[in-house]
């Protein structure tokens, strides 16, 4: 499931602000900037299989710009990583309300919610 996480995580770099104001995106563009170098290190670093590191890399992100879809998705799959699940959620749903037309963070959120709903059914939960 770890080379599924990080290839979805790596295709996530490019997410774009979406449409905002021109002011805003101005007022924003920093934030944006500072948002996606941490999600690019949260990468490098998931890809040496420092998921803790990669965590507190994409919490920032999401710290530094709360639209950051990208950053949401890839803090999700950290989490699912790191068998985190209720946070795991939580991030899937912040990224899908961000971005609710996005294909790669519906399809993550749903195989999430496929491989939990089939353990907790499991477990008799």
């Amino acid at each position: 499931m770890s080379s599924r996480c990080l290839a979805v995580a790596v295709v996530l770099i490019a997410f774009s602000a979406g449409s905002v104001s021109v002011s805003a995106r101005l007022a924003s563009a920093d934030a944006r900037g500072d948002a996606k170098e941490q999600v690019e290190f949260g990468i490098q670093v998931a890809q040496r299989g420092l998921w803790r590191e990669a965590i507190y890399r994409w919490e920032r992100a999401a710290q530094l710009d709360p639209s950051y879809a990208a950053a949401f998705n890839n803090l999700a799959i950290a989490y699912e990583h790191e068998g985190q699940l209720s946070k795991a959620r939580e991030a899937y749903e912040k990224a899908l309300a961000l971005e609710p037309e996005n294909a790669l963070i519906r399809q993550n959120y749903d195989l999430f919610k496929e491989i939990n709903d089939r353990a907790a059914k499991k477990d008799g939960r």
